[in-house]
């Protein structure tokens, strides 16, 4: 049997940025070894020939553990820059004035090219430039159609092509580039499983991506922007996943403002059934040390008893010096809160209620019998994981073993909580389901000779958004003689 065949012993998932450090088939598997479940590639960085070896060095080791892994593509979005500068920089002081033109000429402490129209037409007097991940603050004074004088608040060394945050206006930029432009249509005829769209602002930027990806693959908006927070729930009707990006979120809000708005996106998401990712910083550390700092564990854990579906690693798996000790030390910290006997409690603290639909009543309902019934396992069996999703918003303290025919929907379940997916031959009745469902559990090991499941299914089969049926079924042990893959 594959050692991956069975689930993990948690719920939460480790999604794993590759890089550098973690480009290798032999890294990537040392990677889900490890605790990796799913694994980002960053479409900032190199080329879509080296993007596209990436992703067959992940298939490759999905192939060789013979379990489903979703690879999630992170497109780089509207990114503010400003220009190049004569002899690379200069340093800004504070009170100084310092102006923001279209004039591609290099900088100097007195100027520098803002290559982007459409923020002169945003921005208004008072309104705050954030340089270099908020390292400089500038504040506008006046601003035509071609420039923008500032006054420098804080001040400090700018350099070519450093980013520009805008945190008081919403700028009209589109919510995808001509870069992401091509690189979503590169990475969805690679066959990616999951991508993210930065820089979200409005329910608009999610529909167009939306239309754009046309079902190839599912949709994980990032919340990073002051703005999409204002409009937060209709963001997030759209996607099929969110984000906590704590990176430029952080950049432009107050840092104190970033735990209670991560709480805020993490508890709408799972009241609405979406899965969210916690992301940035989780163990920045480690990108050169071979151990976190405490309150960095405790940031991990915070996430994992706030009941995300799963937690990041960027560059600490991708250029760091211990990508597979950061990759082990987040799901060893998830597994010590999860063995917390009051980790369901903490799960449950905020009722994210049901929704008014049939599978979400019986999804709502297995997971109540599960608890009356001490089940071991939810089985689904589900086409395009809709199913599973639902029982995942239950947060039961058991796993979800979800059975499906699509290899597609096997691979997106990489980021929801608790759903341990395996490809298999649809059933076509009744009795065929509930023996596949004895079979399966007792391949996978989620449950043994005289263990309760719950299981979950949609007649008629095969049909997608007809969960209609809750049965309950006890092991005997012998399911396995009869095993048809």
């Amino acid at each position: 049997m594959s050692r991956h065949l069975e689930p993990r012993a948690r719920h939460v998932k480790v999604l794993a940025t590759l890089g550098p450090a973690s480009n290798t088939e032999a890294t990537i598997s040392a990677l889900l070894t490890a605790g990796a479940d799913a694994f980002r590639i960053n479409m900032s960085h190199g080329t879509q020939p080296e993007k596209a070896a990436l992703i067959a060095a992940i298939r490759a080791v999905e192939k060789s553990a013979g379990k489903p892994l979703a690879i999630l593509a992170d497109l780089q979005g509207p990114k503010l820059r400003v220009g190049r500068f004569a002899g690379g920089g200069v340093v800004l002081e504070n009170g100084a004035a310092f102006r923001l033109d279209s004039n591609p000429a290099p900088g100097d402490a007195t100027r520098a090219c803002l290559p982007h129209p459409e923020l002169f037409a945003a921005l208004t007097t008072g309104a705050r430039l954030l340089v270099d991940d908020g390292k400089l603050v500038l504040r506008v004074k006046a601003v035509d159609a071609t420039t923008i004088d500032c006054t420098v608040e804080v001040g400090g060394r700018i350099s070519d092509n450093k980013g520009v945050n805008v945190p008081d206006v919403v700028v009209p930029l589109p919510a995808l580039t001509v870069k992401d432009r091509q690189d979503l249509t590169f990475a969805l005829e690679q066959g990616v499983d999951w991508v993210a769209l930065s820089f979200v602002q409005r329910p608009e930027d999610v529909a167009e991506a939306r239309a754009l990806i046309g079902g190839k693959a599912a949709l994980l908006a990032k919340i990073e922007k002051p703005a999409a927070l204002e409009r937060l729930e209709e963001i997030l009707e759209l996607a099929d996943a969110v984000m906590v990006a704590r990176g430029d979120l952080g950049v432009e809000l107050p840092p104190q403002q970033v735990p209670p708005a991560q709480k805020r996106i993490v508890a709408m998401a799972r009241a609405l059934g979406k899965p969210v990712v916690v992301a940035t910083q989780m163990l920045e550390s480690m990108i050169v040390s071979p151990s976190p700092t405490r309150a960095e564990v405790s940031d991990v854990a915070t996430a994992i008893y706030d009941g995300a579906d799963a937690v990041m690693l960027s560059a600490e798996s991708a250029a760091g010096k211990f990508p597979v000790e950061a990759v082990a030390m987040m799901d060893a910290i998830a597994r010590e809160v999860e063995a917390d006997p009051g980790y369901f409690d903490r799960v449950h603290f905020s009722d994210t209620g049901s929704g008014a639909t049939t599978a979400d009543a019986m999804t709502a309902a297995a997971a109540s019998i599960s608890r009356t019934v001490k089940a071991r396992a939810i089985v689904c069996f589900t086409v395009s994981g809709s199913t599973a999703r639902r029982a995942a918003r239950e947060r039961a303290a058991l796993p979800v073993l979800c059975l499906t025919p699509r290899t597609a929907t096997a691979r997106r379940m990489g980021l929801v909580w608790g759903v341990h997916a395996v490809v298999t031959r649809d059933v076509t009745g009744f009795e065929e389901m509930v023996e596949k469902a004895k079979r399966m559990a007792l391949r996978t090991r989620i449950a043994g000779a005289g263990d309760p499941l719950v299981l979950i299914a949609g007649v008629p089969f095969s049909t997608p958004g007809t969960t209609n049926v809750v049965h309950v079924v006890r092991l005997t042990g012998q399911e396995l003689t009869a095993y048809q893959p």
